[in-house]
């Protein structure tokens, strides 16, 4: 079983710059959705111009080693499993209020934990296992699943929440498991063409999802594609640096520092949209956000 290395402060506040940028990635991709964009179209956009972007830069400056057949598999693997991950979480941001919909989205530390289990025989740390169930309480406090802070019911309240919640995880399960990928079987790869590829790839599975559709549906106003714009560069940024760094962190152990993004989404998302939770529902959120930041600064 291979072990951790303690975390730096600069890798620790690299990981919360990255959290805060997919938070605000979603944020605008939520304003964009609210004018005339569909899930599809944000997907291809952004995983398009992301890939494009590195391809440029690998054309200008070739990666040092080339991948191996199994590692060209994985990185198909890895590409296909983003898409439907990328599909997924902007379903529930679609359908939930941003800062729930990523809450929800943040329990793929617990996905990977689960993956490097069965896939690799890696026993999760200790201090992450008693995490999880503080995570969980959290996130059932902030999803209002019982529906009291609504006033809905439990019934009621799963019926507004249901699909949103089933996409969050959904895609939560997807992107554990390109993390513990990336880091067992690509992380030797070149970052940027590790995520060229994976980019290429999610463009392409979106692109299905608008060729079935019929049609694209791009913004209908110029808010619509400010915000249309910003995901794309905050998503290709964050993307980009997240798979160049945690897998050499560690991902079982690093990944929760990453549920710091539902936070900066949901002051984002007051500010910008208008969106507020319940009081009981902001509680369950720093529930989650303390016990992420307990685990990013534990000594080891």
């Amino acid at each position: 079983m291979s072990t951790q290395r303690a975390l730096s402060t600069t890798a620790f506040l690299t990981l919360l710059a990255v959290a805060s940028m997919m938070g605000a990635n979603h944020v605008a991709a939520r304003l964009a959705f609210n004018h005339g964009t569909d899930v599809g179209t944000a997907v291809v956009v952004r995983s398009g111009v992301t890939a494009l972007v590195l391809a440029l830069l690998l054309w200008r400056q070739a990666p040092s080693n080339t991948p191996s057949p199994r590692q060209w598999r994985m990185l198909l693997l890895a590409g296909l499993l983003v898409g439907v991950q990328s599909l997924c979480v902007y379903s529930s941001v679609a359908r939930l209020p941003v800062a729930l919909a990523l809450l929800a989205f943040n329990t793929f530390p617990i996905f990977a934990g689960l993956w490097a289990w069965l896939l690799y025989r890696q026993k999760p740390a200790r201090t992450l296992l008693l995490a999880m169930p503080v995570l969980l309480a959290g996130l059932a406090l902030a999803l209002d699943v019982m529906g009291a802070a609504s006033g809905l019911g439990a019934r009621a309240q799963w019926q507004q929440i249901g699909a949103g919640l089933a996409f969050a995880l959904a895609a939560a399960a997807s992107f554990g498991l390109v993390l513990i990928l990336t880091q067992h079987e690509v992380a030797g790869v070149d970052a940027r063409l590790r995520t060229a590829t994976t980019m290429a790839l999610a463009c392409g599975v979106a692109l299905a999802l608008v060729s079935a559709q019929g049609s694209w549906q791009l913004p209908q106003s110029d808010t619509g594609w400010l915000g249309l714009t910003l995901l794309t560069v905050l998503y290709g940024t964050g993307i980009t640096v997240l798979l160049a760094v945690l897998p050499r962190l560690g991902v079982v152990g690093n990944s929760p520092i990453l549920n710091i993004e539902p936070v900066v989404a949901l002051v984002l998302a007051w500010l910008l949209l208008g969106q507020t939770i319940a009081p009981i529902q902001i509680a369950g959120g720093l529930i989650v956000v303390a016990t992420v930041m307990a685990l990013g600064l534990r000594k080891r």
